[in-house]
């Protein structure tokens, strides 16, 4: 995840500091270039001066000041020359400016010719000592920039994020909401992009306000008009039943798709009421082995008309979530392992706690899940094994994606694994203890 404000100041900064790379370049080279005239014009002044002297003929050489070194010819002759000039000339016998090696430095010299006197005056400067003077000169009106690229990445780092600002309100504002909180956003934009973005996000938030009222509407409507019709049609086939032999194949079908219906029912209802949006229950702290047993009491009926054995191995133990919501988790979890388990088999219920987290585990001795269809099963209206009619199972396909809302709200993790039993399948609900906090944690008791 990368940031807006961060890639901005980056490229910013980077283009600012480009161009003053490039600038400082041009400016430094052109410098160099006029240093060197100003150089050569000095050179020159040097000569004109140089000219103006009378050699004497007691007097060869003289001692140099600066970086200078000269040269007086006549007709060939050497006349005059600083201390530190070679014997030879230092350069040619012909005006204009030239180059030279002697003393172990490399040299700009100047030719120059008085005509008066009929002389040649030969002037040479340090070449190393000229550029380092030029290069002062040039890095002193450089060095403001450099100095100042800090106070200026400074300045775009404020600039920035303060242009960004609203678009963090935005982002607050939006990741501060309640997940049944869809009134419009109140925060005044002072950019156009912010406020079209602020206008999107109000217009997306009333369309989802408008979904979740008519899904509201049709869950209430769904519940009170398909509900009584089930119930009418329950009372009918009870009826009906004293007027028909007590082993009619019809009415106990009947009445065995009128269960189904009425169940699937319910557990569309469940799905409903326990989506993210609609959930508001208060968590309690909850005996989760108390809770575990008497959904299996209330499931055991379901487990003897099947010949199955049903086991729970745990000690007592306090979390804190919604007791309604995590009893159907149970019931769903026993109703599978019911459903998928043959008649004479084997179902465990285990339950492991420590500080922090409980795990319930449900496994059956029923023919397992393959491994690459596990990540499917709690995917809403998935049958394993393909619909209700191939797997032979009744059920609607809703009890595990329920299982899956629900541990979600309890920030619960849910795995599956090969049971302990020859064959089978082991669900694996791992739930933090203290979920959505409470407000004294001491109120929930430690295991022993």
């Amino acid at each position: 995840m990368h940031s807006i404000r961060i890639y901005l100041i980056a490229v910013v900064l980077a283009t600012v500091t480009l161009f003053n790379f490039i600038a400082a370049l041009r400016g430094y080279q052109s410098s160099l270039v006029e240093a060197e005239l100003l150089f050569d014009s000095q050179l020159l002044d040097s000569a004109r001066i140089i000219a103006n002297i009378d050699p004497k003929p007691t007097a060869k050489t003289v001692n140099p000041t600066g970086d200078i070194a000269f040269q007086i010819w006549h007709d060939g002759q050497l006349l005059l020359s600083s201390s530190n000039a070679p014997g030879a000339a230092i350069g040619p016998l012909a005006p204009g400016f030239d180059h030279s090696n002697f003393g172990g430095y490399r040299w700009r010299t100047l030719a120059y010719y008085e005509p008066s006197r009929n002389n040649w005056i030969l002037v040479a400067q340090r070449t190393d000592l000229r550029y380092a003077l030029a290069e002062n000169v040039v890095l002193e009106s450089i060095s403001p920039i450099l100095i100042g690229l800090p106070l200026v990445a400074l300045l775009i780092w404020m600039l920035i994020t303060r242009g960004l600002k609203p678009l963090r309100q935005l982002a607050d504002g939006l990741g501060s909401k309640q997940p049944d909180d869809l009134s419009p956003l109140a925060i005044n934009a002072p950019w156009l992009e912010i406020d079209q973005i602020v206008k999107s996000s109000n217009t997306l938030l009333a369309r989802l306000e408008t979904s979740l009222l008519r899904e509201r509407r049709f869950a209430s409507d769904a519940a009170h008009e398909l509900r009584t019709p089930i119930s009418a049609l329950k009372v009918q086939l009870y009826n009906l039943r004293d007027e028909l032999p007590p082993e009619d194949e019809n009415i106990t079908q009947l009445t065995a798709t009128a269960e189904r219906l009425e169940n699937i029912v319910e557990q569309i209802l469940d799905l409903y009421r326990n989506s993210s949006d609609q959930y508001h229950a208060a968590f309690t702290d909850i005996n989760l082995a108390a809770l575990i047993q008497q959904a299996m009491a209330n499931a055991h009926a379901d487990f003897d008309r099947k010949n199955q054995s049903l086991e729970f191995d745990g000690d007592s133990c306090f979390i804190r979530g919604d007791h309604f919501a995590l009893t159907t988790l149970v019931q769903n979890l026993l109703s599978n392992a019911n459903k998928y388990t043959p008649a004479g088999g084997e179902v465990r219920v285990a339950l492991k706690f420590d500080d922090d987290t409980a795990t319930v585990t449900v496994e059956d001795s029923g023919p397992g899940i393959p491994a690459e269809l596990r990540h499917a099963v709690f995917d809403r209206f998935y049958r394993a094994g393909g619909d209700r009619h191939a797997s032979k199972q009744p059920g609607s396909g809703l009890g595990l994606a329920i299982v899956k809302v629900i541990a979600d709200l309890h920030s619960a993790s849910i795995a599956i694994t090969d049971s302990t039993f020859a064959t089978g399948a082991a669900f694996h609900v791992t739930l933090p203890r203290n979920s959505f906090g409470t407000p004294d944690n001491s109120t929930i008791p430690k295991p022993a």
